[in-house]
This record gives structure tokens, sequence and C-alpha cells, in this order.
């Protein structure tokens, strides 16, 4: 019994779940969805790993480069390689794309969300007294 527990607390929890960690679909949610979402996890962990495979990559890396353009994200580490999926209907082992992104936060993040946070609340202050006025 104790080799039970000492090899569950020696468990190391890899790479398979990380808080940080957004796994990307081309199909289940729209773009800016994946945009948000990496700014809410840099804000709370500092950085963001997107993630991806075959034909979401497109998405992944539209979604760095937005956050890039907006001078929110840097690159830390691009790592791309193939994994193995089993393909039921082919009753073998199909190699995808696979790439992962670790972006960062930008000296300029913090000031920028705030600015974005307010614009955002003034926008919603003159949307209710139009509101009011009509």
């Amino acid at each position: 019994m104790e080799a039970i527990t000492e090899g569950v607390n020696n468990i190391n929890i890899s790479d398979s779940y990380k808080k940080n960690r957004i796994q990307v679909s081309n199909t289940k949610k729209p773009l800016f969805f994946y945009v948000n979402l990496a700014k809410r996890y840099m804000q709370q962990h500092n950085e963001v790993e997107l993630s991806a495979l075959g034909m979401a990559i497109a998405t992944v890396v539209t979604v760095a480069e937005i956050l890039k353009n907006n001078e929110l994200a840097v690159e830390k580490k691009i790592t791309t390689s193939t994994v193995d999926i089993k393909d039921d209907s082919r009753g073998r082992p199909v190699q995808k794309a696979k790439i992962e992104i670790l972006l960062g936060k930008t000296e300029k993040f913090d000031e920028l969300m705030a600015a974005a946070a307010a614009a955002a609340a003034e926008d919603g202050e003159n949307g209710d007294v139009e509101e009011h006025a009509a």
C-alpha cells in the first residue's frame, strides 16, 4: 500500500493539463473568443500557450498575430511536431501536424488592457444615456 501512495505522490502532472493552455479548434468557437480568452489567461498567469492540430493551426497563428500586432503579447517559444491520431474510419493511426505557441505579456499589456476597459466603460455609459433619452 505504501508503494501505491508513494507512486501517486510522485506523479508529475505533464503538459496534458496546464492552467494557461488553450487548445484551439477551427470549428467550435469564433476567432475573437480565443483572442479574448488568451488576454484573460495572460492577465492571470502572465503567459498563455496556444495549441492546435491540423487545420486549426491557422487559427492559432492568427490569434497569436492579433495579440502581437496589438502589442499585448510577445512570442516566447514556438514548437511544431506531428502526433499520431487513431482514425476509426481507416482503422490505422494518422499523423497530424501540431503547433504550440507560448506568448508572454508585453510591458505595455496592463496599461493597454486598462485603457481598453476604460473605453468599454465609457461606451457603456454613453449607451445608457442614449437609451434613456430615446
